[in-house]
């Protein structure tokens, strides 16, 4: 199988923010394993902006570490390292002042596509925006990137829309989020809208129910004052669930094009339910070995704060109408994992009333780890003895099925990045994407609160809360086990 790469253009792009966390262990990363294969121009550069000062060389230096340390060993030569490092450029910069803009504006080139990442605090986004307008760096063809969170609540979200469209128009403001970068989320419209096999049967008449897994091992020590701030209604669900419930769920566009997906999700959005209190179940995870708890992470004694969450969602239009949607996410759980389980109902008739071994079919897409997708059958089980069923996985690992080219799965940030570049939205979220998600979950955060609801306690390396269970078991279903 031959790889098509749709090549970029010559570029410029600044990353405000380029000395920190997210820059280091995933962005420069990223624009190197680019460079690597030749899907990054020989003549685009990448400009870092921090406030700390510092040369291009000791820069580069913290690069070469970055390469070091978060790309793998078979993927790192010397040589192509060298050229990429002598690209990239570091220019000391006030966001909230005036020293730096100047030279920043020096810097940028005349005929390149101009593009400047936001690796920083939502707070700083006016600022940064501003400047670019006033000092002329940005023209009309420039595009930003924008990092979550996208404000905290419906209110906070308008004014950072609002803002960001005082400087630039909706066509140049790329809001990431990195789970529709990855190849499975991807392959999950491709599934859908590229076959017949599924598209007839993918709504109520004939799926019982939807269940979506966020699931991570670490805790939220090192950032636990932000995530008390936070929690995981506004840090995973309003967003990176959400986005994932609308590829599921969304109606086929009429074309792949970035606003015709865009208004499909917007549909499914304002399709949700209003969630019901006993629909929630929230919990935060307790002291366990030598491990502190989230209270400990948190530093606050008295927090109410979910480290864990699980919702009953319903969508209320002709295709999903009775068919529920059951996401959970939360930290410090047994594995991780993320994953789209689609289970589908029974047969209308079973000629096979005396066989034992009947389950449902189930479409697993894996997003982490091993992305791929699994569709589970039922066959006979082998040999005599009477009609014995068994269930058997359909397995697509990517890794596998496609294979030198599936082991090189180009990480989420590093696709997003050359989208931005290409100018195509389709992946990124649409202001009122985000106003439409936030006015969903705003009721819900503003009920828990109201009613003094506390997150229930539960173990570390467990599937999270007991009372997260009973969601499933009183309609006559359960969680798929959280494995990695």
């Amino acid at each position: 199988m031959v790889s098509r790469v749709i090549p970029v253009d010559t570029f410029d792009l600044v990353i405000f923010g380029g000395t920190g966390d997210l820059a280091r262990r995933k962005i420069l990363p990223g624009l190197y394993r680019r460079f690597l294969g030749g899907q990054m121009p020989q003549d685009s550069r990448i400009i870092a902006a921090a406030r700390s000062d510092m040369s291009d060389d000791e820069f580069r230096a913290q690069v070469r570490a970055a390469i070091e340390e978060f790309v793998a060993a078979d993927k790192r030569d010397a040589a192509v390292i060298d050229e990429f490092v002598a690209r990239i450029s570091y220019v000391a910069i006030d966001a909230t002042g005036e020293n730096g803009w100047a030279q920043l504006k020096d810097t940028m080139r005349d005929g390149v596509i101009r593009a400047f990442y936001f690796s920083v605090a939502p707070s700083l986004f006016g600022a940064i925006a501003e400047r670019l307008s006033d000092h002329g760096i940005a023209d009309p063809q420039s595009r930003i990137v924008v990092e979550k969170p996208f404000g905290r609540d419906l209110a906070s979200a308008k004014a950072l829309n609002a803002v960001l469209a005082q400087h630039f128009a909706e066509e140049q403001i790329y809001r990431i989020d990195h789970y529709l970068g990855k190849e499975t989320v991807q392959n999950l419209m491709a599934v859908r809208f590229a076959n017949i096999l599924f598209e007839p049967l993918w709504k109520a008449q004939y799926i019982d129910h939807v269940q979506i897994t966020v699931a991570e091992t670490v805790g939220v020590d090192g950032r636990g004052a932000y995530y008390d701030t936070s929690g995981a209604m506004r840090d995973m669900v309003q967003n990176h669930l959400m986005q994932l419930l609308c590829l599921i769920a969304m109606e086929p566009p009429y074309h792949f094009d970035p606003n015709a997906v865009r208004d499909e999700k917007l549909k499914v959005i304002r399709a949700l339910d209003p969630v019901a209190p006993e629909d929630i179940v929230r919990g935060q995870y307790l002291k366990g070995g030598d491990q502190d708890g989230y209270v400990a992470h948190s530093g606050n004694p008295h927090s109410r704060t979910e480290s864990y969450i699980a919702l009953k969602v319903h969508i209320s239009n002709w295709r999903w109408k009775g068919t529920p949607f059951y996401l959970r996410t939360g930290k410090r759980l047994r594995a991780r994992a993320s994953e789209i389980a689609i289970t589908f109902k029974e047969p209308p008739h079973s000629i096979f009333d005396d066989a034992e071994g009947w389950r449902e079919n189930v479409l697993v897409i894996r997003l982490q780890p091993n992305e791929g997708m699994n569709l589970m059958v039922m066959i006979k089980e082998p040999g005599p003895g009477g009609m014995r069923l068994t269930q058997v996985p359909l397995d697509m690992s990517f890794a596998e099925a496609l294979g030198e080219e599936g082991e090189d799965i180009p990480d989420a940030y590093e696709r997003l990045i050359m989208d931005v570049i290409r100018g195509n939205q389709t992946l990124f979220m649409r202001g009122d994407e985000v106003e439409a998600a936030w006015a969903w979950a705003d009721p819900i955060i503003e009920g828990w609160e109201r009613r003094g609801d506390r997150p229930r306690g539960y173990e570390p390396g467990t599937s999270g809360p007991e009372d997260a269970l009973m969601l499933l078991h009183r309609d006559g279903r359960r969680w798929r086990e959280i494995r990695e």
